[in-house]
């Protein structure tokens, strides 16, 4: 991971591991950063509720995928949460984008 960047973006990326492995990169991430920087994670965000709505079903096709292919997953935003407070990160924000995804905003702990 380079060093001081003011911004990390890591797209399609943390779907595909576990949260174990998950975790050790955002802290890598986390200790190339400085102070200011933020961290950006471009990702699907799992509906808190799955219902018979398109999107609701791709999500949840796209879960199964990912634990099958990957030992991945898809995550709530309850779970970006935990992620990223295990790994020294504060979640400032969720963007939502018309492309079935979200820019989700963290910066730096301490």
């Amino acid at each position: 991971m380079p060093d001081g960047a003011d911004a990390y973006l890591l797209k399609h990326v943390i779907h595909d591991w576990n949260d174990e492995k998950a975790i050790a990169i955002l802290a890598s991430c986390r200790r190339a950063m400085p102070a200011h920087g933020k961290l950006l994670i471009v990702e699907g965000v799992y509906p808190r509720r799955i219902d018979e709505s398109l999107a609701s079903r791709g999500a949840a096709a796209n879960d199964v995928n990912m634990m099958v292919a990957t030992g991945g997953r898809q995550r709530s935003e309850s779970e970006f949460r935990t992620l990223y407070d295990t790994a020294g990160f504060t979640l400032t924000r969720i963007v939502p984008t018309p492309a079935r995804v979200a820019v989700i905003e963290g910066t730096r702990v301490g």
